[in-house]
């Protein structure tokens, strides 16, 4: 997967396919999932995000060497789940999978998987054992 590159602002996302269940206990067929008009799936690479001007650049030959853009990250990482529009969504093949190509702008929620909690195990540490 390192030799796909996502440009720009886009989001490439593998689709969760197949049957889905509701809050009811209802089993819908995958052809009913796709007539829905928001999708959910994971996110698997992100790219760069918005081009933005870069103030430190002068553009004076003298000047040192500074590209004359900056990118603002995206809120979209890989790991999270992603549910976004489906008419925004461009499909593609690569290396045998489906995957989906959205803007950023399309996705209206992301749900992130909870960090482990460090915290305890931090407050056990020995500054003196790090110390020697």
């Amino acid at each position: 997967m390192n030799e796909l590159i996502v440009a720009g602002d886009r989001v490439l996302i593998a689709p969760e396919e197949g049957e889905t269940q509701t809050e009811a206990g209802l089993v819908l067929p995958a052809s009913v999932a796709e007539r829905q008009d928001v999708r959910m799936g994971r996110v698997e690479k992100t790219g760069p995000g918005y081009v933005m001007p870069n103030p430190d650049y002068t553009g004076e030959p003298w000047s040192a060497n500074r590209d004359s853009v900056r990118y603002l990250p995206l809120q979209a990482e890989p790991g999270d789940h992603a549910f976004f529009l489906k008419k925004e969504a461009i499909e593609i093949k690569f290396n045998g999978r489906d995957y989906l190509i959205i803007p950023h702008a399309a996705i209206l929620a992301l749900v992130r998987p909870q960090a482990e909690d460090l915290s305890g195990d931090i407050e056990q540490i020995d500054i003196e054992d790090l110390l020697r």
